[in-house]
């Protein structure tokens, strides 16, 4: 095991503790709804004289936080009309507890940010209203300027409920010094195109021989640990293979495809090409150290890497198994329900989500690739690097499957990981982790949703292969 020094946990470092708040046995987001009594009730606000109120809440920190204030500022300023005012929340369960019950005391912000996989769960049409589609085509919002997967994810019974911002997947950071002495770089000075488990594990090997250690580092243990199940997610994803039917139901999971990829996995690092044990934060100082030549992580540590100046791109995730696609996320924009929305305030919210769509190049400095596609040719954002590398991932990312217990800070989060991180770490075989992880998605599937979400707890642990 490389040693590492011990760094302050990132945005992303509290991913497992938020979800795990919600617990495990089908609390979801309102675990903690008793704790906290009324504190996610939005309070009137004292509207400046002549101004539209907005009041909007999201869950940006770190970097992204930064990036957002900007942004904010900016919109202000072209904006003296309304009367914005910002709540930042805790990122992960106490943020949608939160907001959650906003909406269902009807006094809720106008516009709120939302993780796209999560709105199964969310109670559309209860805790979250729809967007008016005409006034969203006011501001330069509309179905075409989007990839069809993700703005259908959007929709529930036919109406919009919510607009994405981006798409966050996991990608792969590379140094570039490492990479080149290892002979893996093409004539531009990027990662040549690497396909299949064969090519990818050779280019390890190369990498190997390099530094004299590991190739690759990934998050692979810890109390909270979600990265083995983001990269199972993509790995197997790229095999074809599912997890639930497109209702969110009825387990699918393949198991032929399924070991395929656990087995690749456990192969990672009983072969030394991997770190076996490491937490997230010791992946990130690995790389950040140059021990490694390849990291897998969100594209959101970009920020990391660039301000302590290692020399380093990003790429996409090879395609490894026969198809390109990557475990994937969606920050989103959301109406949270209002007893009386409508009028100036909410005119006002579509407005805002037209405006963060069209500057949405501002935004993508934090590594998100911009889900509004119009931004994806403007030659500001191309100049953007390494960001705008990865940008054609956008029509190729794989979404968790539409259940309540999904999506980022969820509890499959955080059960799955647990189980695929053993495979990593030597603690589990393959089919040990299979058996294990298809038990705990019967739980969840067996388990009604704390919303009453359609299908929920409807299962009977039921599957097909």
């Amino acid at each position: 095991m490389t040693s590492t020094p011990r760094q302050a946990p990132s945005r992303r470092r509290l991913l497992g503790t938020a979800a795990k708040a919600a617990g495990l046995a089908g609390l979801g987001a309102f675990g903690a709804a008793g704790a906290l009594g009324t504190a996610g009730c939005a309070a009137p606000a004292s509207v400046a004289a002549g101004k539209t109120q907005l009041r909007y809440w999201h869950l940006f920190g770190g970097g992204d936080g930064v990036n957002m204030s900007a942004m904010l500022d900016v919109f202000r300023k072209e904006h003296p009309e309304f009367d914005l005012e910002v709540a930042q929340l805790q990122w992960g369960a106490p943020y949608y507890t939160k907001l959650g019950m906003a909406g269902a005391g009807g006094r809720a912000p106008e516009v709120a940010a939302l993780h796209l996989a999560r709105l199964p769960g969310f109670g559309p049409g209860r805790l979250l209203d729809p967007f008016d589609l005409d006034l969203l085509a006011e501001h330069g919002v509309e179905p075409g300027n989007f990839p069809e997967q993700i703005w259908r994810r959007g929709a529930v019974d036919g109406k919009q409920y919510a607009v994405p911002l981006d798409t966050h997947p996991i990608v792969l950071f590379y140094n570039t010094k490492i990479c080149e002495k290892a002979g893996l770089l093409d004539g531009s000075g990027k990662l040549k195109t690497l396909r299949g488990t064969e090519e990818f594990t050779e280019a390890l090997r190369a990498i190997t021989k390099v530094t004299k250690r590991p190739a690759l580092v990934t998050e692979t243990l810890g109390p909270d640990v979600v990265g083995p199940w983001r990269i199972f997610a993509t790995f197997y994803s790229q095999t074809g293979g599912t997890l639930l039917d497109p209702t969110g139901t009825r387990m699918t999971i393949d198991d032929e495809k399924a070991l395929r990829a656990l087995e690749f996995m456990r192969t990672l690092t009983h072969e030394g090409l991997a770190v076996r044990r490491v937490d997230y934060n010791g992946g990130v100082a690995v790389f950040n150290a140059g021990e490694t030549g390849f990291y897998l992580n969100g594209e959101w540590e970009v920020t990391t890497f660039t301000e302590s100046k290692l020399p380093f791109s990003m790429t996409r995730v090879p395609n490894l198994f026969g198809r390109p696609t990557v475990q994937a996320d969606a920050h989103a924009f959301v109406l949270p329900h209002q007893k009386d929305r409508g009028g100036p305030p909410n005119e006002a919210a579509h407005a805002f989500v037209g405006w963060m769509m069209r500057h949405s190049t501002d935004w993508a400095k934090g590594g998100h690739v911009p889900a509004y596609l119009p931004t994806l040719k403007e030659p500001a954002y191309l100049k953007l690097e390494p960001q705008s590398a990865y940008r054609s991932v956008i029509e190729d990312v794989a979404l968790d499957p539409p259940a309540w217990f999904a999506g980022s800070a969820s509890s499959m989060w955080l059960a799955l990981g647990a189980v695929f991180s053993g495979v990593l770490t030597g603690s589990r075989t393959p089919r040990e982790a299979l058996d294990e992880a298809k038990s705990r998605l019967r739980e969840l599937l067996d388990t009604p949703s704390p919303l009453g979400a359609p299908g929920a707890g409807r299962s009977r642990g039921g599957e097909t292969a």
